[in-house]
């Protein structure tokens, strides 16, 4: 009785801190057997080790038998390859990834191990493997770090970077395993696209993806478009506007909404405007005026809503984007090409080339490729919900190997954001003093070197790490924990380096342990209570100890812009400024919901148009398949212009020749319709809230206009190849295909887009949530 007890006790317990999660105990029972096996494979040489996993191989289908084999087999590759014996949590870990699973484990844990020997696993039973990551960085780290175990299980790694060459990557891409960004990935894919012969494909067919940090790819990156483009000119922005928007002062020629999303001229503003431009009448029906208000529009959103250090970077001439959640660089990202072109305009660089879009996939579509996903993540349970909704993806959480000791202080809230910032600086003068490192978490560029030049002033010495200096990240976050650091740093999502008391040589770890371990302190509340999650893991990684606190206040930019109507009656402290009252910390809790509801909402919407683009997409690539790798194209050509088919037969003599050439007409024609096809999508989609207002459903009218737009793609494809073939010159040496029209772009290049900031979902998810939850709380 006592032993059901303690088991429906142990059950209960799972329920209650584990919620949107699946039972673990199948997979658990398997951990003794594993433990059992332990012995017989250390006696194995290397060679008998390889020799052993390879038997795996040889399993039509795994059962629990071959999971307990992987398991031991792998545990013993780690402590040989690394001196690092697998916990039972990180066996567990591997286990839930190769049944499926999102598995959730605490920073520190060994996340890297574990989805290591679960992508071999999926390579021993012969499916191809690509664990997916955050950034470059960690795809090469973790690759070249991981290969000694991949060579002891038999099992070939490689990984793909931006540097490295066509060939390179068509090795790695044969490899059992490849690790990867998940945007060289996806843009490999876009590039495979564009080939014109069989034997210029770079990846084979993917099947299984393993995915590191699973929330931030699966979720805050899912609606991200990763976009292939081909030059046409050089970006333009109108300089003269810039010019004279630079000048405008807000509140007296221009004004923008509370949420900071919108901003317009004001009657003064437009007159200053229409004046400076010559005397124009931008709101008139025609001339010039017309022509020059988009690009005030454009320049005015520019120089009122994006901010240097906070939205983007001005770096070696160049305007980069900074990535909200991971706060660093976004190294290929950005705006759409007009406003990217104010931007520069306003920062006086040179304008980037502007691009006709060739392709485009957004990385949820890039993922649903994948016939089977697993993942890993340190906060998954937050997202359980999306992942289930999203991708039809179970969290499984795994429990720490040692328990968590770490000590989480309540919120401290004041205010206003300067008597904020005071207390954080008091905070870390005290704690400071004892020795006790400290993280301190800031939400962006400019907030992070304003914290850091303040404590300069007053003597206290401190590291940052934003998006200037990301290069250096991995250095800087190793020794974050040595004796008296303080680290100033932007979000910690995706870093990928564990801090280890003491610092990288571990060498004052004792020291540190007593005074408490790492001190984390949260400048303000995240967007989402996952990034405040991942800020706190940062400290009391396994079983060390540690502390965290946030600070806030009803001023943040999180309250602003979510949940501004802050109730009446909160009192504050006449010398301080903090709050103690209840009140405060519900608000900022509802901002916070609101924001993470926003999110939630956006990504919905955008799945739900995508999914057709995704479904068009699957065709269409299937018929291009077939002109590349058959002789489809010649068939149609023959028959088409017989006559002029037999000239170029004759002018050419060579079979392969002819049938090479009429590939080549025939997939630049099916890529340039694809091309116009997502232009057009593209200008459906930003006028489609326009429809909401004559009462039709958005998305219906969306799949109305879309649908029979594709169905023109592919016989339009064979009168255009048709058409190409009877207007060419045909001599000797056969066609010139570049003057009979079919010409590719000299250039192509890739980034990711920003999210568009006038697109009209933002506005729309905002009042739907806000009013959601305020019919809850009614």
């Amino acid at each position: 009785m006592a032993a059901l007890m303690s088991r429906v006790g142990k059950r209960l317990r799972r329920i209650i801190q584990r919620p949107a999660s699946v039972e673990l105990t199948r997979y658990e029972a398997l951990l003794p057997a594993v433990e059992k096996r332990e012995p017989e494979i250390e006696k194995l040489s290397d060679e008998e080790l390889t020799e052993t996993a390879a038997k795996l191989r040889e399993v039509e289908k795994w059962g629990d038998d071959q999971l307990v084999e992987l398991g031991a087999l792998g545990r013993e590759a780690a402590r040989r390859a690394l001196d690092e014996r697998a916990f039972d949590v990180q066996v567990l870990g591997t286990l839930g990834l190769l049944t499926g699973h999102v598995v959730q484990m605490a920073t520190g844990e060994g996340k890297t191990l574990a989805g290591a020997l679960a992508a071999a696993g999926y390579a021993l039973q012969g499916k191809r493997v690509h664990v997916v990551t955050v950034n470059d960085y960690l795809a090469r780290r973790d690759a070249e770090w991981m290969k000694p175990i991949f060579d002891l299980l038999g099992v070939s790694v490689g990984w793909v970077e931006p540097s490295r060459t066509r060939e390179e990557r068509r090795e790695a891409y044969h490899a059992e395993v490849t690790y990867g960004a998940v945007s060289e990935i996806g843009f490999d894919m876009l590039r495979d696209r564009l080939v014109t012969r069989a034997d210029e494909l770079v990846q084979p067919e993917p099947e299984v993806a393993i995915i590191d940090e699973a929330d931030s790819v699966l979720v805050d990156e899912a609606r991200v478009p990763l976009v292939m483009a081909g030059s046409v000119d050089a970006g333009q922005a109108d300089e003269e506007v810039a010019n004279v928007v630079r000048r405008l002062r807000l509140g007296l020629h221009y004004e923008t909404d509370k949420d900071g999303r919108n901003a317009w001229l004001t009657t003064a503003g437009s007159s200053v405007v229409e004046k400076s431009l010559g005397g124009i009448d931008l709101y008139s029906e025609s001339g010039d005026g017309q022509d020059r208000l988009a690009a005030v529009n454009v320049a005015l959103h520019a120089h009122a809503l994006l901010e240097r250090d906070v939205d983007y970077l001005v770096r070696d001439g160049k305007v980069q984007l900074i990535n909200a959640s991971r706060g660093r660089v976004a190294e290929l990202q950005r705006w759409p090409d007009g406003l990217q072109a104010a931007v520069e305009a306003k920062e006086q660089v040179p304008p980037s080339d502007r691009g006709e879009i060739l392709d485009s996939i957004t990385v949820q579509a890039l993922m649903a490729r994948y016939p089977q996903v697993a993942g890993m993540t340190g906060t998954a349970v937050a997202v359980a919900e999306q992942l289930r909704e999203f991708y039809k993806l179970e969290v499984a959480v795994i429990p720490p190997n040692t328990e968590n000791i770490r000590e989480d202080a309540k919120d401290r809230i004041f205010a206003s954001p300067s008597q904020k910032l005071r207390a954080i600086e008091e905070e870390i003068a005290r704690v400071h003093e004892t020795g006790q490192p400290i993280l301190v978490g800031t939400q962006d560029v400019a907030e992070s070197e304003e914290l850091a030049e303040k404590l300069a002033k007053v003597g206290l010495e401190s590291v940052v790490l934003n998006a200037r200096n990301d290069a250096e990240e991995a250095e800087i976050i190793a020794d974050a924990g040595r004796y008296g650091a303080v680290t100033v740093s932007t979000q910690m999502a995706g870093r990928g380096t564990d801090i280890r008391l003491g610092g990288k040589d571990g060498k004052d770890r004792d020291r540190v342990a007593e005074l408490g371990g790492l001190h984390v302190i949260g400048t303000a509340r995240y967007p989402s209570s996952r990034l405040d999650d991942q800020l706190r893991g940062r400290a009391g990684r396994q079983g060390d100890p540690g502390s965290s606190i946030y600070f806030a206040s009803l001023n943040d930019d999180l309250v602003l812009q979510n949940a501004p109507d802050i109730p009446e009656g909160i009192d504050s402290d006449s010398e301080t400024g903090e709050i103690t009252d209840g009140a405060a910390h519900r608000q900022i809790k509802h901002a916070q919901r609101v924001a993470e509801g926003v999110d939630l909402e956006i990504h919905r919407n955008t799945w739900r148009y995508t999914r057709l683009i995704e479904r068009q997409r699957t065709e269409l690539l299937a018929h291009r398949d077939k002109l590349l790798r058959t002789d489809l194209a010649k068939e149609q050509l023959e028959k088409g212009a017989p006559e002029k088919f037999k000239e170029l037969a004759e002018a050419v003599d060579d079979e392969e020749k002819v049938e090479q050439i009429c590939r080549e007409i025939a997939l630049f024609h099916i890529d340039q319709l694809w091309s116009d096809h997502l232009a057009f999508l593209t200008d459906v989609r930003e006028s489609i809230h326009l429809r909401a207002l004559a009462r039709e459903t958005p998305l219906d009218e969306f799949h109305r206009a879309a649908i029979p737009e594709f169905h023109k793609i592919i016989p339009e494809t064979e009168q255009r190849s048709i058409a190409s073939l009877e207007e060419a010159e045909i001599t000797e040496n056969g066609i010139d295909l570049a003057a009979s029209g079919v010409r590719r772009a000299t250039s192509t290049w890739t980034y990711l887009v920003h999210d568009n900031p006038f697109d009209s979902d933002a506005e729309q998810a905002l009042k739907k949530v806000r009013s959601m939850l305020r019919r809850k709380k009614d």
